[in-house]
């Protein structure tokens, strides 16, 4: 691939655009905002500049509502010799172009399972899909060249290319990202009128499962209104695990022993299926999940202290496999969980107290 145009410069298209330039390949820009297309060219994704003739691949990055009309007139204006779009909902979109009878040997339909909860090409980076799932949805009809610039933008964006059909993919993101984000939504919703007092005890907990509630609403509306029977069906199954739940919680408050017992097993039984679920999430770059220990490490909230702390570690030849940061409440100072391999826990923290550190046992 030596040419590509991006038609939609927000998050994921800018990002590609990055990533496709810095691997040499040209790239052009355009965006229903003219202006947004001029700020991902001034971060260096590409050029405004409408290319002179038909690029090597076409990249559609827009909500899934808008995707078929846009490779619809792509295609007819022939800018591309292959089609992608990245969208999030796969099923949808193929059906409509079906619909309008576009030659769909030419298209394949994919979406890089990476973002942020920031939108617009001033939150894009070159390394947003670095080893993370990308999928594929060719069909029967899908050229092999075109599966091939598929690949090989995947490549460049060094992610790991996931092979699957389209309704699948539509059903395994409402289960992975869709009902999530709605029940992280949810939660941080509760916070909305309760207390100060209440809302000042938030902790890294409650900063995990509400993150992605940040994301911008317009946005998802698009996303779920494109694929709002998987979602609904999940959701189901989680409002009656929520049922039993309330049920088992309102039998601890009886006064009644047997009550109280059936109420605490119904407890556990969720809290089990959660650890059983929550232990086949994928660890670090999609491998199988690892069992990592802590390093807990008090530092002041000062400039530059992660980078000793990272330096130091680095100077003991350890491996910082993941990292948390914990704020104290009402003081400038925190808790710095570093996860590093088991057998690294000793050599990590005698380092650490030899240059100063305190460590929290």
């Amino acid at each position: 691939m030596r040419t590509a145009l991006v038609i939609g410069t927000g998050l994921i298209g800018t990002s590609a655009a990055l990533a496709l330039t810095q691997r040499g390949v040209t790239v052009h820009l355009t965006d229903h905002d003219p202006a947004q297309a001029r700020t991902a060219a001034a971060l260096g994704a590409g050029t405004d500049e409408a290319p002179e003739g038909p690029v090597d691949l076409a990249i559609v990055a827009a909500p899934p509502a808008h995707v078929a009309a846009l490779l619809a007139d792509a295609m007819a204006r022939g800018v591309a010799r292959g089609y992608v779009d990245v969208a999030s909902v796969k099923g949808g979109p193929r059906r409509e172009l079906e619909a309008r009878g576009l030659d769909l040997a030419r298209y394949i339909g994919t979406h890089p399972m990476s973002g942020r909860e920031k939108s617009g090409p001033l939150a894009a980076t070159g390394d947003l899909f670095e080893g993370r799932p990308w999928v594929l949805t060719p069909t029967r009809d899908t050229d092999t060249e075109v599966l091939n610039l598929a690949l090989e933008l995947v490549s460049h964006c060094r992610a790991v290319p996931v092979v699957m059909d389209a309704d699948a993919h539509d059903r395994a993101v409402a289960l992975v990202s869709h009902m999530p984000h709605l029940i992280s939504s949810m939660v941080a919703a509760r916070l909305e009128h309760a207390e100060e007092a209440a809302v000042r005890l938030c902790g890294q907990g409650i900063r995990d499962v509400t993150r992605i509630a940040a994301s911008d609403p317009g946005m998802w509306i698009d996303i779920l209104s494109a694929n709002p029977g998987p979602v609904a069906d999940l959701l189901t199954e989680v409002s009656s695990d929520l049922d039993e739940t309330v049920r088992a919680l309102r039998a601890l408050q009886s006064a009644d022993e047997d009550k109280r017992r059936e109420g605490g097993t119904g407890i556990e039984d969720v809290l089990r299926r959660g650890n059983a679920g929550q232990v086949r999430v994928p660890g670090k770059h999609g491998s199988a999940p690892r069992v990592y220990e802590v390093v807990a490490v008090l530092i002041d909230d000062q400039p530059g202290q992660l980078a000793r702390i990272f330096a130091d570690a680095g100077q003991a030849g350890v491996n910082i496999e993941d990292v948390r940061i914990e704020h104290a409440t009402g003081q400038q100072a925190g808790l710095v969980q570093l996860m590093v391999e088991p057998k690294a826990v000793s050599v990590l923290s005698a380092a650490l107290r030899e240059r100063g550190w305190a460590l929290r046992q």
